[in-house]
């Protein structure tokens, strides 16, 4: 089926991992399970067939380096699990609108009257495919226009930030008459706060405890977290967390989750809180306390790197607008909320060429 060309919007650390991830498994058999995949091969498509052919950042740290040296450029912060060969792709300088709050413009170089490159020549220029969103969360209007200039350039849309795009029905129509595919919105990580959240909440309403109350508290160091000090940036980040859970309940309850705090020394590393109480048998209380301690960054890109996959596939089979069952799979804020089994089985349908 040939090659992925994929672009990226935002060089940080979610970047960093896909990246690292597709040279660190592109030898991966087929016939293996492999560690970390949920499929090595999607459809037609292995790790391999992925190729970076343009990215964005406005970070003039970053800006003119070639990707593989950039992903490594301060302040990204993940782990670094494998050596990246020099990919020949260039970062270039995006516009800045929104993309810097408060709390990253200090920290993150910047030209206040930024001279970007024009996105959609570059992604007609470069052949993408494919446009990934890895902006800040709270890039309100710069989501937008990459979204924009993805429709402009014919590439198929991943959004992986909490800006409702694919959920959304004036987007979801433009890209439905531009016969491009999208999938989004808010990558789930691959175990991360929200899924095991939705986990534990759906085994507790399908083993018939009523639950009271839950909170889930997520602590962490890189600059997503810096970034979200930012009450302000954060009010699509929390409905698309709370909905992600609240959609596994079929009564009201209430929640309370999102980023709690930036602790710089922890780096890439979050650590999750959840809390849940209910009732079961004989009206008799039930709590869970639960930590979860993971490396932020590659548990999304455990995820995109299938998202990538499937938006592939439906640009060859002519299949435009949101992904429903890869969106309720893959995002928190899909279209369309499924409980995961039923969504999983969506995406094999998917693979297999029945949905």
């Amino acid at each position: 089926m040939g090659t992925i060309r994929v672009a990226i919007a935002g060089v940080g650390n979610c970047a960093s991992s896909l990246v690292q991830g597709v040279e660190y498994y592109k030898n991966a058999r087929d016939e293996e399970s492999v560690p970390g995949l949920m499929h090595v091969r999607f459809g037609e498509y292995h790790i391999r067939d992925i190729k970076f052919v343009a990215a964005f950042d406005v970070d003039l740290n970053k800006i003119g380096k070639d990707l593989s040296e950039a992903i490594f450029t301060p302040p990204n912060c993940t782990a670094k699990f494998c050596d990246v060969p020099k990919l020949g792709v260039e970062v270039m300088e995006g516009p800045l609108l929104d993309g810097l709050g408060k709390y990253l413009t200090p920290v993150i170089p910047h030209r206040p009257k930024p001279k970007p490159v024009d996105v959609v020549k570059v992604l007609k220029d470069s052949g993408a495919d494919i446009l990934i969103n890895y902006l800040p969360v709270g890039s309100y209007r710069a989501s937008r226009f990459y979204a924009e200039a993805a429709l402009k350039a014919g590439c198929g849309f991943v959004n992986c930030i909490p800006e409702f795009i694919v959920s959304d029905k004036e987007w979801a129509k433009r890209f439905q008459e531009a016969g491009l595919p999208c999938a989004g919105d808010d990558v789930k990580s691959q175990v991360g706060a929200t899924i095991l959240h939705r986990t534990l909440v759906k085994l507790l309403v399908d083993r018939g405890v009523k639950v009271e109350e839950s909170y889930q508290l997520n602590i962490g160091g890189n600059t997503d977290f810096l970034n979200m000090l930012e009450e302000e940036r954060l009010s699509s980040k929390r409905i698309s967390k709370t909905e992600a859970v609240s959609s596994q309940v079929p009564y009201e309850v209430p929640l309370r989750i999102g980023p709690s705090d930036y602790v710089p020394f922890l780096k890439d590393n979050k650590i999750c809180y959840i809390f849940i109480r209910g009732r079961k048998f004989g009206d008799i209380p039930l709590t869970i306390d639960v930590k979860l301690s993971v490396e932020d960054s590659p548990n999304s890109a455990g995820v995109v790197i299938d998202a990538i996959r499937a938006v592939k596939i439906a640009m060859d089979r002519k299949i435009a607008g949101p992904l429903l069952g890869v969106s309720a799979y893959f995002f928190k804020h899909p279209p369309v909320q499924m409980p995961d089994g039923v969504a999983r089985k969506a995406v094999e349908d998917f693979i297999r060429g029945k949905g």
